[in-house]
């Protein structure tokens, strides 16, 4: 019996085994499955075709700034009494922003004042010595020389009073100089003086910057600056405001001269049409392209053009899948982009591996986890 039941065992571990290799098959099978079917979603590089707007031409990277930028100063000197105004702060016109210590200023007023009273008594006593001695000439009493004296003298009077009423008035003026208000609607900017500070008259202490219309200024180097000229048309991109591509421009001042420290020259791009939102200090990218620049154009690198025959085009990537979009080529560029029209600012455009998609197809982007 013993003989008859040492088979068994064998067929036993036989079948232990097969069962183990095709648990361990079947594991197999299945994790190459998952990883084809990983392999079928392929991952993608993408750009939002409003973000390339300024690969072509020549770009440059800007300041939004007033194009009226006042600097504030008092017309007399004196302690400043208080600061009502902060950076940032907006003001209207009219508004009081710094107040200067007035007493100085009352007693030169009061001074002047005194001069007038004296000027008017001197022209006073000179009017009756004329009248008087008018009254004598003409009873042949004194001669014509004595009768000129006495005119000159009344003259002489006349123009002290004259000039004592011109410094009094001065004296009043610069009382209310005393109060330096905003001259229009703005924002401050640049606070240079504090309460209790000495300021001499003409000392700058503020900046008021009128919003009013705004624009972009760029520095240019020498060998760029014959070719933009006032009138020269620009796009503008916000980095606060990415994604909503660019607006139109225009170059409206190029400075005469170059700064001393940077030989670069400030040039002033005018907003045609500034978004909402657009802040004093924000930061611009300013291109110039030429004619080859046009409203609604997308710069693209070239690898993103996928060619059917004549008609060149885009994969754009819509919830997960590609479609392919036609698109019109304006011009190329120096560093492999190309200049096209036909798609919305805000269109994912496939920028690597075109040839290898289908209509349709899922893909992931860069933006999306393995998980998704």
């Amino acid at each position: 019996m013993g003989k008859t039941e040492k088979p068994s065992g064998v067929c036993q571990g036989r079948h232990l085994m097969m069962l183990v290799f095709c648990a361990l098959f079947l594991c197999l099978a299945g994790g190459c499955a998952s990883q084809e079917q990983a392999a079928a979603v392929p991952l993608v590089r993408t750009q939002q075709a409003g973000s390339g707007g300024q690969a072509l031409g020549d770009t440059y990277s800007g300041t939004v700034r007033g194009r009226y930028e006042t600097a504030l100063s008092f017309q007399v000197g004196g302690r400043i009494l208080a600061r009502n105004v902060e950076e940032g702060s907006r003001v209207e016109p009219g508004q009081p922003l710094f107040v200067l210590d007035a007493r100085d200023v009352v007693q030169q007023a009061n001074s002047g004042d005194a001069q007038v009273a004296q000027a008017r008594a001197q022209l006073d006593l000179a009017q009756s010595n004329l009248a008087r001695y008018t009254a004598l000439y003409e009873q042949d009493v004194i001669p014509a020389a004595t009768l000129e004296q006495y005119q000159t003298s009344y003259d002489a009077a006349f123009a002290s009073y004259q000039a004592a009423l011109a410094q009094a008035a001065q004296g009043h003026n610069a009382l209310g100089y005393t109060n330096l208000t905003a001259g229009a609607s703005g924002v401050v900017a640049d606070i240079k003086a504090e309460a209790g500070q000495v300021v001499a008259a003409g000392q700058t202490v503020a900046t008021l910057v009128q919003t009013g219309e705004l624009e972009i200024e760029i520095d240019v180097p020498e060998d760029k600056l014959a070719a933009l000229q006032p009138g020269t048309p620009a796009a503008i991109s916000l980095w606060a405001f990415a994604g909503r591509g660019e607006v139109p421009g225009v170059v409206r001042e190029v400075a005469p001269m170059a700064d001393t420290a940077t030989r670069t020259y400030k040039v002033r791009v005018s907003v045609l049409q500034p978004p909402q939102g657009m802040s004093l200090g924000m930061t611009a990218s300013v291109a110039f392209g030429g004619e080859g620049r046009e409203a609604g154009a997308s710069a693209l690198p070239l690898s993103a053009i996928y060619q059917t025959g004549d008609k060149p085009a885009v994969w754009l990537v819509e919830e997960g899948q590609v479609r392919l979009q036609e698109v019109t080529v304006l011009g190329y560029g120096e560093d492999n982009t190309v200049l096209v029209r036909g798609l919305s600012p805000a269109d994912l455009v496939v920028t690597a591996g075109v040839h290898k998609l289908r209509e349709g197809q899922q893909v992931k982007t860069e933006g999306t986890g393995a998980s998704d």
